[in-house]
């Protein structure tokens, strides 16, 4: 029996919508001359039905999402939509009427991709979310198949390119949070309510499909700590650069101890790793595998046609599959999964910005809190001298234990001599 064509309805016809309508149309005779047989937009849905979205589609737009998940002949729906609420219930009833899946709604699968991926099992059908996470970067592939024969000894990545928007304005141009913040929302590259993307949980979505991937483990977007830029300084752009750093949001999960570590938050990373070096809204993951060794996969990782061809393999791949008989499970979960690293146990190097008077003695009640609670200072930088006077004194430490570096924080903030709330950053590189 030789191939039939495969076809497809979208539900969601905004920017990722437009631009995957965009790809499976002016993209069409090449799809099909590598997949040996056509992908055919049968339907898209959406409650606006009037706005010019850039290409027609014809009759082939309809306003009620009931007429895509009802056709008998669509094989494929695709759900994007976005949200954790309607978007869900359009997945699940898809899956339930015998109908392949495709998101790219990383908040979803974080949320509730283990019901997702369960529901789908148990109907046969695929899941297919590759665009979920670093937009056109075929990360989620990457993990699934190309380094298939590997452990997984880390992967971070910077994965949300609003922030790596704005922190790569205040390294270049020296300018306050706020002011870029305002310019990327004009340009944009972030939303109205950037909350999600300047407070690390957009990344720390896309980090839970990562790590469920590379270690087993269910789907876990609870337990990953999650910590923004909102409180990164000029100086601390300055005062890392002067250390040899470059700041970046960094997602992070590798395997320690025999457990999984999970975190996003603002990290100084040496300037010669070619990641510090992923700037604008560009996105970039790094995978160590204990056979492959150190690799790299750098793209753009939002906006419409990087996500709308992310969106499409997944199409192909699941059209490829129905036509071949053959599937693969989204998510395999191992049957006795590693347990997931408290953050209060996590060691890493820190960088240390102390408001602190400058008078004899300071530096020594300051170092000798650190040395009780088994910290060692690698190197020390005074901003300036003012008898008197609270001067920025910045210190970066070895690696050390995340709760011990809490309680010597808490003895630090009691000292007379210290003015603010001292403010730390995680290192990675060289040694961590």
């Amino acid at each position: 029996m030789g191939n039939r064509n495969i076809k497809a309805g979208i539900i969601g016809f905004g920017t990722v919508g437009s631009g995957t309508v965009k790809v499976l149309l002016n993209n069409a005779s090449v799809i099909a001359e590598r997949l040996g047989f056509g992908l055919e937009l049968a339907m898209v849905a959406d409650s606006d039905t009037t706005t010019d979205r850039g290409i027609d589609v014809g009759d082939r737009l309809v306003d009620d999402a009931a007429k895509v998940l009802d056709n008998p002949e669509i094989d494929i729906v695709v759900e994007l939509v976005g949200g954790t609420g309607i978007a869900r219930d359009f997945m699940l009833a898809a899956i339930r009427k015998g109908k392949h899946v495709v998101t790219a709604n990383k908040a979803l699968l974080a949320k509730h991709g283990d019901e997702i991926f369960s529901e789908a099992q148990k109907h046969g059908v695929q899941v297919g979310y590759e665009a979920s996470v670093a937009g056109g970067i075929p990360i989620i592939k990457v993990l699934r198949e190309g380094l298939v024969a590997n452990n997984f000894i880390s992967v971070y990545g910077i994965i949300n390119g609003t922030a790596n928007y704005i922190l790569t304005k205040m390294t270049d141009e020296g300018g306050e949070f706020a002011g870029i913040l305002k310019e990327a929302q004009a340009l944009g590259y972030a939303e109205a309510d950037p909350t999600f993307d300047i407070e690390g949980i957009d990344a720390a979505h896309k980090l839970t499909i990562i790590a469920s991937l590379a270690y087993g483990i269910p789907l876990s977007f609870e337990s990953v700590y999650t910590e923004g830029i909102t409180r990164i300084t000029p100086l601390d752009i300055e005062l890392a650069g002067e250390l040899g750093y470059r700041i970046k949001l960094l997602a992070i999960t590798k395997i320690t101890d025999g457990e999984v570590e999970l975190r996003v938050h603002p990290t100084m990373l040496p300037k010669n790793y070619m990641i510090a070096k992923v700037d604008g809204v560009f996105n970039a993951v790094h995978v160590k595998g204990d056979m492959v060794g150190d690799t790299l996969y750098y793209g753009r990782g939002a906006g419409d046609l990087p996500t709308a061809s992310a969106v499409v393999a997944d199409i192909a791949e699941i059209a490829r599959g129905i036509n071949s008989g053959s599937s693969s499970p989204a998510l395999r979960i191992s049957p006795t999964p590693l347990k997931i690293k408290d953050i209060k146990d996590v060691h890493s190097m820190f960088y240390f910005r102390f408001s602190a008077i400058d008078r004899p003695g300071v530096l020594s009640a300051i170092s000798g809190i650190f040395g009780k609670h088994n910290i060692s200072i690698t190197s020390v930088i005074q901003k300036g001298r003012k008898a008197g006077s609270a001067v920025p004194l910045v210190m970066l430490t070895d690696m050390a234990r995340e709760d011990d570096i809490m309680k010597a924080i808490s003895e630090i903030e009691a000292l007379d001599v210290v003015d603010h709330k001292p403010f730390f950053m995680r290192v990675e590189g060289n040694d961590s």
